[in-house]
């Protein structure tokens, strides 16, 4: 990976970029971006509930990253791929007319739950006529990668995704998870080249969002703390996303999900229910509301009952 730049930046154009990719993106026409609405900061990417949706006032934003963070099992990767669909759908209803790019860094995507959400759709997203729905083929405009180490992940952002990215054919990038390789690739004293590559990757997800007007979805795990001002923690947890300050001052949103120990029920399925907190963003509020992980997605749920 390139060494940054003063400032913690790397010049896009210094990029390795493929000839095709720099080919595909002179060809964008400026006049055009300029009518875009995601350069007003406006366009928001919706997560195929209203209650979520308003949590978020409208939703992921499409420029800077978001990140999600949280404990294995809390749901992360259930809301990313319902993303992956969300997307897909016209903009009338909270999509953005186009694909998604899934990164995977730890497990095989799981693609078995996937066809469980498309599956769904009709049955999470009744504000969608039934025939757009059935349109969608859903499972065509996903594209799937796997990142073993940083080196393959570095590769992947700098020729693949951008050429998918200029030719308009996705909109929505989701890594699981940043942390992972981050964890198995640097000792716990090697901070420095650490909170290098860190700024790196960051410096790459932001101009890939800014400059094809993306939305990008970090998934990240957590890590165990014992005493903290609270100031980029959760509301109410002993936990807080991995990778610490340096990422924290890189990322734009910062969500994080908790698994409780209710559980809930709703048409004879039944859920551990969980809880979705806004920890930060320049437009939002510190506040959290209720969801349930149902066969069909994750749903919002206003008064959770004790089973």
């Amino acid at each position: 990976m390139a060494e940054p730049s003063s400032g913690g930046r790397r010049d896009w154009d210094q990029l390795e970029l493929h000839p095709r990719i720099r080919a595909a993106v002179s060809r964008v026409n400026l006049l055009d971006l300029e009518k875009c609405k995601w350069l007003d900061g406006d366009l928001r990417l919706s997560l195929g509930c209203p209650l979520l949706d308003q949590l978020l006032r409208g939703g992921l934003p499409v420029g800077g990253i978001t990140e999600l963070a949280g404990e294995s099992g809390a749901g992360k990767t259930q809301l990313a791929l319902q993303l992956c669909l969300s997307v897909q759908f016209p903009r009338q209803h909270g999509g953005l007319s186009s694909g998604a790019v899934f990164i995977s860094t730890e497990d095989s995507f799981p693609s078995k739950r996937l066809q469980q959400l498309i599956v769904g759709q009709r049955c999470l997203r009744q504000d969608v006529p039934e025939e757009l729905v059935r349109s969608l083929r859903f499972s065509d405009n996903i594209y799937v990668e796997h990142a073993a180490d940083l080196a393959a992940l570095q590769k992947c952002l700098t020729q693949r995704v951008p050429l998918l990215l200029a030719r308009g054919t996705v909109r929505l990038l989701v890594v699981d998870s940043v942390a992972a390789l981050f964890r198995c690739e640097f000792e716990a004293d090697d901070w420095v080249n650490r909170a290098r590559e860190l700024t790196g990757l960051s410096s790459t997800l932001r101009h890939l969002s800014d400059q094809f007007g993306a939305a990008v979805l970090c998934i990240n795990q957590v890590t165990d703390v014992f005493s903290s001002d609270g100031s980029l923690g959760p509301l109410s947890s002993g936990v807080a996303p991995a990778l610490g300050l340096t990422w924290a001052n890189m990322v734009t949103i910062r969500l994080m999900m908790h698994r409780l120990r209710e559980q809930v029920s709703q048409s004879g399925q039944c859920s551990a229910l969980r809880r979705l907190e806004v920890v930060f963003a320049p437009h939002l509020a510190r506040d959290g509301c209720h969801v349930a992980v149902w066969m069909e997605g994750v749903r919002g749920v206003q008064r959770p009952e004790s089973s």
